[in-house]
């Protein structure tokens, strides 16, 4: 399998599924930076959108927000596992 990986704002992202302990594959799809305005100034935030299947009909997608980037798709895997619902598969697709 080959590994790209590409900048998206000032972070990197791989392109590859990783695989956990439990045998499922998480992919991570997007991050995105939110800017909230306070009275003392802007708060940064960050949102992380995560899709976890066992590549046998079972997946399920997480979206989680946080301070910082790790800490968002550690809550968005999580969400994502939580969140698993049974897909129908065709053909294997």
């Amino acid at each position: 399998m080959s590994r790209q990986v590409r900048a998206y704002g000032k972070y990197l992202m791989s392109s590859t599924d990783r695989e956990n302990s439990d045998g499922l594959l998480e992919k991570l799809i997007a991050v995105n930076r939110v800017a909230k305005t306070v009275k003392g100034g802007r708060q940064m935030s960050f949102t992380a959108l995560t899709v976890v299947g066992d590549g046998e009909g079972k997946v399920g997608f997480g979206y989680g927000k946080a301070r910082e980037v790790p800490v968002a798709i550690q809550k968005s895997m999580e969400y994502a596992r939580k969140n698993m619902s049974k897909v129908e598969l065709n053909n294997g697709t």
